[in-house]
């Protein structure tokens, strides 16, 4: 254990002390409530885990240099024995090694928060899509070039050489896009409503905030090294749709009636999350906030954490254990004596109860995602395309940009269901929006099934992913389309599919979520997935309960197929799917899932990330030069591992 002493004043920050590696010097300015002789600051950092110790010497903006550096320099330049410290700090900065077997890939993950987009943008990054990200292999469902969008609102580019980042930057950049913080142990990409100050029935304008908890709290590179990754939400909509209840701190809309006047703003909730199967739903602070304190408030918060929060056990230092550990009390009272310099108010009355996105709710209570053509406060309308899964090819990325810039203003926007919004279109230009051929592809009245889908990146490129998620969703869903009838009135059921526990594909809200799994069958390793129900956010957030366990791949739409004949067979009228899965017990759910094998093909059973590609017929190439040619001693010798491992 080392300490580290800080002393803030007004104006400055004063150094006191050293760690094991170097100086750490803190300049951010700070809010100090009511001290105006500042105070001291101590920080205790153990040097037992190892990626606290990296951090330690390099995190945050110095890391871009040494990322150019390695591109200057190539693949071969990093140090084979640094390379996992390395990686991990690259992720600040958006740059992700694939998983094994894929050495010399990247994944690159942009942030704009909000989802907000330009179609110049969007068009920048079909084109870079289309230049660098083509792999050496296809993927059987998507081709060769393609982006993905995140739960998160942002956008994903596969297979980039690390020698292109620079000029992947300098093209991304250029049109305002950046892919800083949005990865690693840091504030990740915020999320708000897509139609935050469009939305004709929003209740308090929630951009300005979004904009600047972005230009001055996520752009501090004195608070990138947090405990662990930290998500932020703010919405102004009736509907919930930025699901504060699984964000570390989300702000929701609110009023509270202040010196007789009835005031809209925000409440505050802290402490949610998914993932680890311990997922925790925010927690009231009991406070309401102004809009124009709400930055204040966010800010406190994220250092409070940033100074108290657990640097030891990765397994148990996200902000909600946090937030277990320290209670809502606790919190409120160290941000009132150390973070803000007004009283805070406790909690207004909110909104929840209107609350309809990924709720589980019946279509006529609201909206409950943004697909679809939906009128803005001006008059103009804004137009929800599903994208099943958020996979979008490079092709249909740049007509999309196209359609935007030639029938709206070119905003666009992301939502957290991984689809595209094109917004501010006339009426006069709706019909040849609609006509267009890419909405015969991605409709904005998809089926029951492509409209409900999420899926993570999977085993395709995670390293982390037990299964194989985005081709499989695509194939399970054309077979349930095909396969299975549901009631008239039934708009949506939610499945999300996750390849690991860490649920990036929030399985744990889903109607029907899946987490990725190993068993036998038939003697032989297959890819296999565990099945839950009932999850959804809404007013009332609660996750799946989990109903069979480990099912292989090939069972699972037959399984889905049984639950779903029981639901329509069984359910009152009006019921909708998360109401049915909390009306009946779970021996009866668990019955009803029955696994079942019909004449659905699974596109990769058998692969359980033995391959190096899940859909690769032959050895792969890396790891490969700029150029993509093997670089052939690293090549031998991954391939000599793999061949060891597999005997073993």
């Amino acid at each position: 254990m080392r300490d580290k002493f800080l002393y803030l004043s007004s104006n400055s920050v004063f150094y006191i002390g050293v760690t094991t590696s170097k100086r750490f010097w803190w300049t951010s300015q700070r809010q100090i409530a009511n001290q105006v002789g500042g105070r001291l600051l101590h920080i205790e950092v153990s040097m037992a885990n190892k990626k606290e110790a990296w951090k330690d010497e390099m995190y945050g903006d110095e890391v871009r240099e040494k990322i150019i550096e390695f591109a200057e320099s190539g693949w071969s330049s990093i140090p084979t024995e640094e390379r996992d410290m390395w990686f991990s700090r690259f992720k600040f900065w958006g740059v992700f090694h694939q998983r094994s077997g894929q050495e010399s890939y990247f994944m690159m993950r942009l942030a704009n928060t909000n989802g907000a987009l330009t179609a110049e943008q969007l068009r920048v990054i079909g084109e870079v899509a289309d230049e660098y990200a083509a792999g050496p292999v296809s993927n059987p469902e998507f081709g060769d070039t393609w982006i993905d969008f995140t739960t998160r609102q942002s956008i994903q580019l596969h297979w980039l050489k690390l020698e292109d980042v620079p000029a992947i930057w300098e093209k991304l950049e250029a049109v305002g896009l950046s892919s800083r913080s949005s990865g690693g142990d840091t504030m990740r990409n915020i999320s708000g409503c897509p139609v935050a100050g469009r939305d004709k029935h929003e209740f308090v304008d929630a951009q300005p905030v979004l904009d600047e908890i972005t230009a001055k709290l996520r752009a501090d590179d004195d608070l990138a090294n947090m405990p662990r990754k930290f998500n932020i939400s703010v919405t102004g909509c009736r509907e919930g749709c930025a699901q504060d209840s699984i964000n570390g701190i989300g702000l929701e809309p609110a009023r509270k009636r202040i010196d007789g006047e009835q005031t809209r703003g925000f409440n505050v909730r802290v402490g949610g999350g998914l993932g680890g199967r311990e997922p925790r739903k925010a927690r009231s602070l009991d406070v309401f906030v102004r809009p124009e304190n709400a930055y204040a408030v966010v800010r406190g918060f994220v250092e409070l954490y940033f100074e108290h929060g657990d640097r030891e056990n990765r397994q148990k230092n996200r902000s909600r254990f946090f937030v277990d550990d320290w209670g809502t009390a606790k919190i409120r009272e160290r941000l009132q004596e150390s973070y803000v310099n007004w009283e805070l108010r406790d909690e207004g009355e909110n909104l929840r109860d209107e609350y309809t996105y990924n709720a589980g709710a019946a279509p006529e209570e609201g909206k409950h995602d943004h697909i679809g053509v939906h009128e803005q406060a001006d008059g103009d309308y804004y137009v929800g395309l599903s994208v099943p899964i958020g996979r979008l090819t490079a092709g249909e990325t740049i007509q999309l940009a196209d359609l935007a810039d030639e029938y709206g203003s070119g905003a666009m926007r992301l939502t957290r269901r991984q689809n595209p919004l094109i917004l501010d279109i006339p009426e006069s230009n709706l019909d040849s929006v609609l006509d267009s051929p890419i909405l015969e592809v991605h409709s904005p009245e998809p089926s029951v099934f492509t409209r409900g889908a999420m899926a993570c990146t999977g085993s395709e490129f995670c390293s982390l992913a037990l299964t194989e998620t985005k081709a499989r969703m695509a194939v399970m869903l054309r077979w349930l389309q095909s396969n299975v009838n549901m009631p008239d009135d039934v708009e949506q059921v939610k499945i999300h599919y996750s390849g690991c526990t860490a649920d990036c594909g929030q399985a744990m809200t889903a109607d029907i979520g899946f987490h990725g799994m190993r068993a036998r069958k038939d003697g032989e390793m297959v890819e296999a997935l565990d099945v839950g129900v009932g999850g959804g956010i809404g007013d009332d957030p609660s996750f799946v309960e989990w109903i069979r366990q480990r099912v292989p791949a090939d069972e699972v739409p037959g399984l889905v197929s049984n639950l779903l004949t029981a639901f329509a067979e069984t359910r009152t009228d009006g019921q909708t799917f998360r109401q049915w899965v909390g009306a009946t017990g779970k021996d009866d759910l668990t019955e009803f899932a029955e696994p079942e094998e019909t004449d659905y093909q699974d596109p990769c059973l058998h692969d359980a990330k033995q391959s190096w590609y899940p859909f690769a017929d032959k050895e792969g190439p890396a790891p490969t030069a700029a150029d993509g040619t093997p670089l052939a001693t690293e090549s031998d010798d991954w391939r000599h591992r793999r061949s060891d491992h597999r005997r073993h």
